[in-house]
């Protein structure tokens, strides 16, 4: 593990290369080596060994594309279905909290509904650190910094976010990642209900207001997003 960490880190210590990871991550759909030579200004040949070297850590998949033209394929690259997670010294902390969202599950509807609090206190407790870490004070800024810092914060947290203020009363916001797939695939329901909790938690937090959050879409249904809107309540 603290070996595939260090290949980890060592791969995206290159500024150019760890640039091209965020854009394929921003992107949300796989790329070219010509989209990624233009992009950066640099050589197809340049592209294409950074991308090979965040293929081989299993930081971006890789697939030929079928044109049904004549001539050699291009190459798909795109974000890897992998969770990365960079700690120093490595510790299993999603193991750990796999078992214990199991755990509560297993206890029937008062699991649930500690799993639930569980989400939303994540998503205070989330929002309060990076309120106190960006030193924001929530009654002297727009909405529009608000949703900056809390794009910020679902990035941070890998959950690949996009949001956009509709008007003064609705956010629509998709996240293209789920920090906890594996163990969702296995208890959809409950993990899908904990990480609305999460969420409402983070825009309840932000907004200090009366708040209410609608799923409209869901990766688990087969959809390339999670997609929610967010209603501020008078």
């Amino acid at each position: 593990m603290e070996n595939e960490t260090l290949k980890l880190t060592s791969v995206l210590a290159d500024p150019t290369r760890f640039s091209i990871y965020q854009h394929v991550v921003a992107s949300h759909r796989a790329v070219t080596v010509q989209e990624i030579a233009e992009q950066f200004e640099i050589h197809p040949n340049v592209a294409r060994l950074h991308l090979t070297k965040l293929e081989d850590v299993n930081l971006l998949d890789s697939a030929s594309e079928k044109t049904g033209k004549g001539g050699r394929p291009s190459r798909l690259y795109s974000l890897s279905e992998q969770v990365v997670s960079l700690q120093f010294p490595p510790r299993d902390y999603q193991l750990l909290a796999n078992i214990a969202i199991e755990t509560l599950i297993s206890l029937g509807e008062a699991g649930q509904k500690a799993l639930h609090d569980m989400g939303r206190k994540f998503g205070h407790e989330a929002a309060r650190q990076a309120i106190e870490k960006e030193r924001i004070s929530l009654s002297n800024i727009s909405a529009e910094r608000k949703l900056e810092a809390i794009h910020r914060l679902m990035l941070a947290q890998g959950l690949n976010p996009e949001i956009e203020q509709v008007d003064d009363a609705t956010i629509r916001f998709r996240i293209f990642n789920c920090t906890f797939k594996e163990t969702a695939a296995r208890n959809p329901d409950s993990i899908c209900s904990m990480h609305h909790a999460l969420l409402f938690g983070i825009f309840e937090t932000f907004f200090n207001q009366n708040t209410q959050l609608i799923e409209e879409n869901s990766m688990l249904a087969g959809c390339k997003s999670c997609d929610y809107t967010m209603l501020k309540i008078s």
